[in-house]
């Protein structure tokens, strides 16, 4: 016969813990406020009820703490999270600084013990634990998933220790040996007795009255972050608000001193562009007379370039074919070379007289250029183009009358050439007839 016993229930032990903790704050708490009620609610460092609560408020903080490495060894602190809240509470940045300059601490946990105290003198404990547990992202790198602070159980024990406001606490830090303290809680403080029982409706009075001063507590300090905020707004808007009357009336001068600019502007655009006007008028009249004078001088200048152009080409033709037949005629007599000798040179003359007019015709196209450049000057200018039209007319009759003389050196080279010709058949006999009569038809 099988017999099929009940599965028991089996417990997080995190979640056990995290219940253990919470009941043991809720004691130390209720305690410390109900003693520090008929004690007089000025505490000082010496009072049981006061150290309980710190070491129940350590034992919380260090629970699912994440073991770190450090330089010698693993280690368990509660400073890191708590050196967080500078970072996400501008307020505690002064109780930051005062427990790292505080002489006689050399541990990390000292230094934690030392922040918890003084953020009860100054009432804020729960507030920067309040700024901690909502980064929870944050203190995923200090502590477990299953870690009493990022738990429900955190938010429970930060709301409970509103209710240390009404507490004012005068404690000694700077000469307090924290480093050593050894954190034990003792449970005997805790325990109810016949007295306890027999007092319920007092406490139950003190806590109505607790609550509400916590309540009208808080309440008060909304209000007056409310108000400073809002006379901070107001001042910005009434200093915003004179700046912005200021901006106006400067840009309301602004534009009536641009509207007056602007139409004075356009009168003066106005009588500007009648001006232009009747002046490109004039200048235009100007510009195609001088035109039509420009064309007409540069087409007789055209006509005698190309005559000369013509006249040169003919030149080279024909003391190409000379020097072509007196290459033929070098092997047979010296007086020959001789004279072929005394040809080349005259040729080479004529080259140099070719390139002088050369030079010359592009002197005359450099003038040419610089007349009509200055086809646009004022009627100022008229004079001095009849001078450079004066001097083209000269350098024309210089061209002409070097024209006439390089015909003339063209005959008498042609006749010393005929009587280079006669003599040689003198001497040459029938071949230098034959010659004779080449060089004879050429000129011809």
């Amino acid at each position: 016969m099988l017999i099929f016993l009940p599965r028991l229930a089996v417990k997080d032990p995190t979640a056990v813990e995290r219940a253990n903790l919470l009941n043991m704050a809720k004691l130390s708490i209720k305690g410390l406020i109900e003693s520090a009620l008929s004690f007089g609610r000025t505490l000082d460092s010496d009072y049981p009820p006061l150290q309980q609560f710190f070491v129940v408020m350590e034992h919380c903080l260090k629970h699912g703490l994440k073991v770190r490495k450090s330089f010698l060894s693993y280690n368990k602190t509660i400073w890191g999270p708590l050196e967080l809240v500078e970072k996400l509470y501008p307020e505690a940045e002064e109780i930051a600084a005062s427990v790292r300059d505080l002489p006689g601490l050399k541990t990390p946990l000292g230094r934690a013990r030392a922040w918890l105290r003084l953020a009860l003198m100054q009432k804020k404990m729960a507030d920067y634990l309040r700024c901690l547990i909502i980064q929870r992202d944050l203190l995923s790198e200090f502590y477990e998933y299953h870690a009493l602070m990022m738990e429900e159980e955190g938010a429970v024990i930060v709301g409970l220790l509103v209710g240390l406001n009404v507490i004012d606490a005068n404690l000694c830090v700077k000469g307090e040996d924290l480093d050593s303290q050894v954190g034990v809680i003792d449970f005997s403080m805790y325990l109810k007795n016949d007295d306890d029982i027999g007092s319920k409706e007092r406490n139950v009075q003190i806590s109505a009255i607790l609550d509400q001063k916590n309540y009208v507590e808080e309440l008060n300090r909304q209000l007056n972050s409310t108000v400073s905020s809002l006379h901070a707004r107001v001042d910005s808007l009434e200093k915003s608000n004179t700046k912005l009357i200021e901006e106006l009336a400067i840009a309301k001068n602004n534009i009536i001193k641009l509207q007056e600019e602007n139409h004075q502007l356009r009168s003066e655009n106005a009588l500007i562009l009648m001006k232009t006007q009747h002046h490109l008028e004039a200048t235009k009249v100007d510009v195609e007379a001088e035109l039509q004078t420009y064309k007409h001088s540069r087409q007789g200048l055209d006509e005698m370039y190309n005559e000369a152009r013509r006249q040169l080409r003919e030149e080279s033709q024909l003391r190409q074919d000379i020097e072509n037949e007196l290459m033929v005629q070098v092997s047979m007599k010296h007086e020959i070379e001789l004279a072929m000798k005394l040809l080349e040179k005259d040729i080479h003359e004529k080259q140099d007289t070719l390139i002088g007019l050369r030079q010359q015709l592009d002197e005359v196209k450099a003038i040419n250029m610089e007349m009509y450049q200055k086809l646009q000057v004022s009627e100022d200018a008229m004079k001095e183009k009849n001078e450079i039209i004066g001097r083209l007319e000269d350098k024309t009759n210089q061209i002409t009358a070097t024209m006439k003389q390089l015909e003339q050196s063209d005959k008498d080279l042609l006749t010393q050439t005929r009587t280079i010709a006669m003599s040689f058949v003198k001497c040459a006999g029938s071949e230098a007839q034959h010659q004779y009569k080449l060089v004879k038809d050429i000129s011809f």
